[in-house]
């Protein structure tokens, strides 16, 4: 398969009063054609600040200090404003957290999409919201709804909307960051299927950002697990719940529920994500670790594959491994 997204040791640093942040720090990882990955971890551990700097949207007091990001062969970071804007909706979008504030409560949500459409397309506006009307169904709202206001619908269907616009130019690459995020649960399940339907229906590339273990690893084919800024852990969904290496995606499975084993004892990860401003170089896990060693409070391991296509950040595997 061809990679649509290819990042290479991304870092994202954020000035502070205390000192420099290392939000995200040499993060690598791609995306195939058609491939749904799941970007994983506990709050604070960077997952938004990644999807951020593929966007381009980092402001001061942080900045993208190294890395690169391709979409399809071209360097976003390297892009000027004129090409950003006409790869993004385009070539790439993104779903946002909370459809609530991303859609404008003045204007029609058919005005909305259409927007999209009229900027980066060279079509009629009668061609526009034919298209409108048609992404509407695809997500399963009235075609006919288009003239009605964000205030009209209900939070699952205004995510609904935000899923719609974030198609108005048929995207190679759609980001979903949290987008069931503050939706009861029935409804984060419906969002969920739906995204996952649209990405098979258009052989979409998207990168889901989550901390719902189980929903991701329900549909994700692959899954990139983030502990503070790194990614300790990138493998396919199979390996990471049948052949987990690192110890906090092993810390993370276990301390979620499974409903198909309800006497499954539940364990709590002790402690918190540190804190990234002058953080030691080290493993940033060993706080945490029940298995962590005195190499693991002095060096930084390397993140290598460990087998193919499976990648890991733990001296314990060295160790195991001679």
């Amino acid at each position: 398969m061809t990679a649509v997204l290819t990042v290479e040791n991304l870092s994202t640093f954020f000035k502070t009063e205390k000192g420099i942040a290392r939000a995200v720090e040499n993060v690598s990882f791609s995306v195939e054609e058609g491939e749904m990955l799941g970007l994983i971890g506990e709050s604070g551990c960077g997952k938004t600040t990644v999807a951020q700097s593929i966007l381009r949207l980092i402001e001061f007091p942080g900045k993208v200090v190294a890395g690169s990001v391709h979409l399809n062969g071209r360097d976003l970071l390297k892009a000027s404003d004129s090409e950003l804007d006409s790869l993004r909706w385009k070539d790439l979008s993104v779903i946002p957290q909370n459809a609530m504030n991303a859609l404008n409560p003045v204007y029609t949500i058919g005005d909305q999409i259409m927007e999209a459409i009229l900027l980066h397309e060279r079509v009629s506006k009668r061609e526009a919201l034919a298209r409108t009307k048609t992404l509407l169904e695809l997500v399963g709202i009235d075609g006919d709804r288009w003239k009605s206001y964000p205030h009209e619908f209900s939070g699952g269907m205004k995510q609904r909307v935000a899923i719609a616009m974030s198609l108005a130019c048929s995207p190679k690459l759609v980001i979903s960051d949290e987008s069931t995020t503050g939706l009861d649960v029935l409804t984060q399940a419906q969002v969920i299927a739906l995204i996952k339907n649209l990405q098979r229906k258009m052989d979409l590339s998207v990168i889901l950002i989550s901390h719902d273990l189980p929903m991701v690893t329900a549909i994700c084919d692959k899954i990139a697990i983030m502990y503070a800024g790194k990614i300790v852990e990138l493998a396919s969904t199979e390996d990471i719940l049948n052949d987990t290496r690192h110890p906090y995606s092993k810390a993370l499975l276990q301390a979620t529920p499974d409903l198909s084993d309800p006497d499954r004892e539940v364990i709590s990860i002790p402690g918190s994500v540190p804190n990234l401003v002058n953080i030691p170089q080290c493993c940033r896990f060993h706080t945490r670790c029940a298995f962590a060693f005195d190499r693991c409070r002095k060096e930084t391991p390397e993140f290598r594959e460990v087998k193919n296509g499976h990648f890991s950040a733990c001296f314990l595997e060295e160790e195991e491994n001679g």
